[in-house]
């Protein structure tokens, strides 16, 4: 198993050292953050008499990384709780510090002497067996480690995280010739298990895997715009989503990352890579140059491709740079019918395959960046990296596509695509050409046994072999590990005695074939197997309820139809609360409104790090109606000690203003502050687990002899009383301008139904009292014309009105 890292040391707060001490703190570990001492106060420092040798003026630069990490947008820590666990120090007093970690990894500035100057100090103050690594993106790994003793640099590698490391998944480590096969395997199961990242093994090449591939991608395109006459926006509709790439798709990712960094990294390769047939395309054009000269890097510095000014009636526009002129235009759209025709096609595969044929201008755009990635992967194997599938994982995980270039090659033709390239004059490389010459048609094919991929090296299809503790359900269902399906659901047996519920609406929206599954899974599990998870491989867990057939059934003055979904879908939460067997909820992504009521329900929620929990109904016009109402008037008196007090209110106020403001957590770990998340819930941070913690966690409950819970009938409720003080409140808010007159009538609502209806304060109700008091409220709002019209507005726009 290897040594456990319970410590940890960063050396350097600049943006990334900050970032990734923020992210181990995430992780749970105590982390030491040092950077070096400043030359001389600065003018604050002066003001308040303070010398260079007080601690504040000698730690600045860790200080001022770790503030920036607690202010960082996105945000780098999970809480700002998570912050107590860095303590920040300098180089030249704290270095002793190292001594007891576990861990130590150097993210100070790219310059090959400045590291190789401060692993000579960590050698020093370093315990014999720690690692360390440094997060160079592209330093040679041999290179920092001259003249290091030899058990440093068996000890010694490169864990490269990308930006920002709380979100990226990718990390790429590069071994030292003398790294130790233990340190690897300690190193990678750490990043994997502990840090939830997605390792791949690169080579001591400039760059590594995925920026050497990625930029190169970004810096073509670049070149074809100026060659061809493109405008940067239509380039970047182009190269986003209609090929399964990230919305920032490849100006405003350079945006995003930094004309700065981008010249680095690009720099890196041209100056370190002579021999590379693609070496003039790392060179920056003109206009590029340029931005970097005036200090148009992006959004550090507040325009790059792109700039946001506001207009004369105060209205905040893009704008973009013309490369020709060098000023800043007006935005277009473009209608190109391959674009318009992507936008339909769900399937990422076919929907690139339909770009790159596509005759017309985004089309042969399409083709030409498609088919310059897929070639310049292609001869960078073995060079770089050993197989397509490290190749494809660093580019879905360093850079958000969708497919790596492999996969998309596969996705339009190989030998159609090939034959296109030698048409039009395009080298393609021996390697792909052997391997369609032996009628091997693709680079990854399914067999009876699995998946398998083409290892050029043995010129034939090798069985891919995965992480056994990663559970796919498509891998289940294919060997027909399908226990009940609707057209909203599937129940998937895991094995061991435990089934998964899988959504698959469109957006895991609840609708009533989901509803049915609930219910109809219950009874599945409490005859046949030990217990239920109900997760997904979706972006999000569930986005909320079918608003959309709620909408339509108000419109058409159908309110017995509305109440019998709503009253469904308590059902099944109350009978999965109550389930004969444990019930475990995992969640990624987005679990809203309805999503999160059905997670509330579960005996316990395994959430990945990246869950963003929240009860927004009131944002269309609502209040939660499936039970989520009466989870959180439960969990606020639940966690009072002893008797309730005399007054309740402070306890119903914790409940009323998550779901009142339609607060969504940034993390699984806000979730808890909320009360959304229970002591007793636990957080996995690799998604890829998620589903194996779920299930360990539901095989754990039955092995300790499962005794499902009874219903509540004594809940202690704030009473008129308090829906008076909360009325109080909205009303305040009303005259302040901070809600309108009509959040105002939602509110009152929500008041009525926390409360617990006409009844004193501290009187006890029954769960189902509760329940019928949010489904009442959620009925006569379903009535109101203002609350159809938030609902139609979010389904046309996606954002609230406020009416």
């Amino acid at each position: 198993m290897g040594k456990e890292i319970k410590k940890v040391a960063v050396l350097g707060a600049g943006v990334m050292g900050a970032a990734i001490a923020a992210h181990m703190a995430n992780a749970g570990l105590p982390c030491t953050l040092l950077d070096i001492v400043p030359k001389e106060p600065d003018e604050t420092e002066k003001k308040r008499g303070l010398t260079l040798e007080h601690p504040a003026v000698r730690n600045r630069f860790a200080n001022s990384g770790l503030q920036a990490a607690l202010n960082a947008r996105p945000a780098a820590f999970f809480s700002k709780k998570e912050a107590d666990l860095v303590t920040t120090g300098n180089f030249e007093d704290n270095m002793d510090r190292i001594g007891d970690c576990d861990l130590i990894l150097e993210a100070v500035i790219e310059n090959l002497k400045i590291k190789q100057g401060l692993f000579q100090k960590v050698a020093k103050f370093r315990k014999p067996g720690s690692i360390v690594a440094s997060n160079t993106s592209g330093i040679s790994v041999v290179a920092m480690a001259e003249g290091l003793p030899e058990e440093f640099q068996e000890h010694f590698c490169v864990t490269h995280f990308f930006n920002p490391p709380r979100y990226m998944k990718l990390l790429e480590i590069v071994a030292h010739p003398k790294t130790s096969k233990e340190v690897l395997e300690t190193i990678e199961r750490f990043c994997t298990y502990r840090l939830g990242k997605g390792v791949i093994h690169a080579k001591d090449t400039p760059n590594f895997v995925a920026n050497r591939i990625g930029v190169e991608a970004m810096m073509y395109a670049m070149n074809l715009m100026a060659e061809e006459g493109y405008r940067i926006d239509e380039v970047d509709a182009i190269t986003g989503p209609p090929l399964g790439r990230p919305k920032t798709a490849s100006f405003k990712t350079a945006d995003l990352v930094g004309l700065d960094t981008l010249a680095h990294v690009a720099e890196n390769v041209y100056e370190n890579t002579p021999h590379d047939e693609r070496r003039e395309t790392f060179r920056l054009p003109d206009f590029v140059q340029q931005m970097v000269q005036r200090k148009w890097l992006g959004n550090k510095t507040q325009q790059g491709f792109y700039k946001k000014e506001k207009s004369p009636d105060g209205k905040t526009l893009r704008k973009v740079l013309d490369p020709s002129t060098m000023e800043y235009v007006d935005t277009e759209k473009f209608k190109d019918g391959s674009l318009k025709a992507a936008k339909g096609i769900e399937d990422v595969g076919e929907r690139i395959r339909s770009m790159v044929y596509a005759d017309d201008r985004a089309g042969r755009f399409a083709w030409k960046v498609t088919a310059e990635s897929a070639l310049y992967a292609a001869r960078r194997i073995p060079e770089i990296c050993d197989t397509v599938v490290d190749a494809d994982h660093a580019i879905k995980w360093g850079f958000n596509y969708e497919l790596g270039p492999f996969e998309a090659w596969d996705a339009i033709g190989v030998r159609k695509s090939v034959e296109r390239m030698q048409a039009e004059g395009m080298d393609v490389p021996r390697n792909v050409l052997d391997m369609l010459a032996t009628g091997k048609e693709s680079f990854y094919i399914k067999k009876e046994d699995g998946p398998y991929y083409y290892d050029f090296a043995k010129r034939d299809h090798v069985k891919l072999t995965r992480n056994p503790d990663i559970i796919l359900l498509p891998e289940r269902k294919e060997r027909n590990k399908i226990v009940a399906s609707n057209a909203g659901a599937t129940l998937v047996d895991l094995d061991d005695g435990v089934v998964c519920l899988e959504f698959h609406s469109k957006m895991n929206s609840v609708d009533q074939d989901i509803i049915a599954m609930l219910s109809k899974s219950v009874d599945i599990v409490a005859e046949n197997f030990e217990g239920l998870v109900i997760a997904n491989h979706a972006t999000n867990f569930s986005v909320g309820a079918n608003i959309f057939l709620i909408l339509a059934f108000a419109q058409e003055n159908k309110f017995a139809e509305i109440e019998k979904v709503v009253k469904d879908f308590q059902d099944a939460n109350m009978r999965l609360r109550y389930s004969p067997r444990p019930v475990v909820v995992a969640t990624a992504g987005m679990a809203l409104g309805g999503g999160c009521e059905i997670a509330m329900h579960a005996d316990r929620l395994q959430a990945c790090g990246e869950t963003y929990m929240g009860l927004v109904e009131v944002g269309v016009g609502l209040i939660p109606a499936g039970g989520g109402c009466k989870e959180m008037v439960k969990r606020m008196v639940e966690g009072i000690p002893g008797d309730p007090p005399d007054n309740l209110l402070p306890f119903v106020q914790k409940a009323f203003q998550p779901i009142a403001t339609a607060k969504v957590t940034r993390s699984a770990v806000e979730a808890f502050a909320l009360g959304m998340l229970k002591p007793t819930d636990g957080i996995t941070m690799n998604r890829d687990l998620l589903i194996l913690d779920a299930k360990q966690a539901v095989l754990g409950m039955a092995m300790a002899g499962y005794r499902e819970p009874r219903p509540m009938k004594d809940i202690a409720v704030g009473g008129e009383e308090a829906a008076s003080a909360l009325r109080v409140y909205v009303q305040g808010m009303r005259n302040a301008g901070y809600v309108t007159e009509y959040d105002q009538v939602v509110g009152s609502k929500l008041a009525h139904a926390l409360t617990g209806g006409e009844v004193p304060m501290g009187a006890r109700v029954s769960e189902q009292h509760l329940l019928d008091l949010e489904r009442e409220a959620f009925l006569s709002l379903c009535g109101d014309k203002r609350t159809q019209d938030r609902m139609a507005h979010m389904l046309t726009y996606n954002r609230p009105l406020r009416n």
